[in-house]
């Protein structure tokens, strides 16, 4: 358990131990999270992409998204299609 204290201006200072479980670094943006009765803190950036990866479950199934040369292949596709060279007629 580490403990930080509150300035009079609501701030603290995350002890260095957290901030290494987090991988919260100089500049990163911290979230506080209520949970019932607790408050949890998380790093700002490693939630949003864990949001993301939720979001996207089960989507590279559906696009028949079976392996890396699939995706390079994808966005050789995109990017045909968005320099005009693709056109569907």
């Amino acid at each position: 358990m580490e403990l930080a204290k509150v300035t009079s201006k609501g701030q603290i200072t995350i002890p260095i131990e957290i901030r290494r479980f987090l991988g919260v670094k100089d500049g990163d943006k911290v979230m506080f999270v209520q949970d019932g009765n607790r408050v949890v803190m998380m790093n700002a950036s490693l939630n949003a992409l864990l949001d993301l990866q939720t979001a996207f479950t089960g989507v590279a199934e559906e696009q028949g998204i079976k392996d890396e040369q699939d995706v390079v292949d994808m966005v050789k596709e995109v990017r045909r299609e968005r320099s005009g060279e693709y056109r569907c007629e």
